[in-house]
């Protein structure tokens, strides 16, 4: 079977996919998570910002989990807080990385982070490694993060062996897909959000590479089609906007991943289009778990409890992966939540 049956099932208001959405990243708020921030300096040269936090266990964790945020988005997001703070309860320490240009200052380089940075996540994982702290790695990503996780595992690049399981919650696999559902008419107060944001970015840009980008361009970013035409493809090498789209997509390396992953896409995700539901892929791959909640909006999955769904199947997958090389019926009999968890 390609798909794992959920068992979240919210009760009203959070039934309502934008509610959902909304709720989780404007009105929740997290407490209990302390950062310490590490620079990490880039294979490029450029940089980016990494807060840890730490395995409220007595014995230091052999285990962390590196988690990568979305669209404009850092560490300090309820979502990032909320599954660094369950994990490092269950003893995991966290790595929650702020991409290029997201930690509060911005990146030195005229490119910044984008959907399929891959190699910035490589960095991080090999800085990880190097400090030999660690006997396992796992990996945890939202929207945009989630699809720079799946694409780095799916990749034909060398990954370290300490990698054991990751979880992707409502990902975009397909880019050109998600942007297509983006452009409904109910989607615009999103548009609106995401648009003003980069293009705040872009000015600060311009201010440094006059000669690179244009003010001319500027006013012609009035979408985030245009956006991604006019900066993220030439900023980052690729040809235009649907080349950046199709080589950045993470559905093309899904056949390839090599450990247990899940992905958590609500099927009220206004996000995301029929494309972005990998179901013949998690067919096909023995590692690739699909799991499609009726409910949850993007990135919201919220429960009337303090921890939100996602965040407990993080956990639960993380902690119950089967001794010895996993088969999906032991992976889909352990993740049924059975047993109480420190958290929830």
């Amino acid at each position: 079977m390609p798909l794992i049956s959920s068992t979240y099932k919210p009760k009203t208001p959070f039934t309502n996919g934008h509610f959902n959405t909304i709720y989780a990243a404007k009105i929740r708020r997290i407490k209990g998570v302390n950062y310490n921030r590490e620079r990490i300096t880039l294979s490029d040269g450029d940089f980016l910002d990494v807060d840890f936090s730490f395995s409220q266990s007595e014995k230091k964790s052999s285990k962390i989990t590196i988690i990568v945020h979305g669209l404009e988005g850092h560490a300090r997001r309820p979502y990032m807080q909320g599954t660094a703070r369950i994990l490092n309860q269950n003893g995991f320490d966290c790595a929650s990385i702020n991409l290029r240009g997201c930690s509060g200052e911005d990146n030195t380089k005229m490119r910044s982070y984008h959907s399929g940075a891959s190699e910035d996540l490589a960095d991080v994982i090999n800085y990880i490694v190097s400090k030999n702290k660690y006997k396992a790695i796992y990996l945890c990503g939202f929207s945009l993060g989630g699809n720079i996780i799946l694409k780095y595992l799916g990749e034909n690049r060398d990954r370290p062996n300490l990698l054991q399981a990751a979880v992707a919650v409502s990902t975009p696999v397909d880019l050109y897909d998600s942007l297509g559902a983006l452009q409904q008419r109910t989607n615009w107060v999103y548009r609106w959000s995401f648009l003003k944001d980069l293009k705040k970015k872009y000015n600060a840009k311009l201010k440094v590479y006059p000669n690179e980008l244009s003010k001319e361009n500027k006013r012609k970013i009035k979408s985030l089609l245009l956006f991604d035409e006019l900066y993220t493809a030439p900023a980052n090498g690729f040809e235009n906007a649907l080349d950046y789209y199709k080589k950045s997509s993470s559905k093309q390396f899904l056949a390839n991943i090599k450990i247990p992953t899940l992905i958590i896409n609500a099927l009220d995700d206004s996000f995301l289009n029929e494309k972005c539901y990998p179901k013949k892929e998690a067919e096909q791959n023995k590692n690739l778990f699909l799991e499609t909640p009726a409910f949850g909006g993007h990135v919201g999955f919220m429960t009337l409890k303090e921890v939100s769904y996602n965040e407990k199947r993080t956990l639960d997958f993380f902690s119950k992966l089967p001794r010895g090389e996993p088969t999906r019926h032991s992976l889909e009999t352990n993740f049924q939540f059975r047993g109480k968890t420190r958290g929830y």
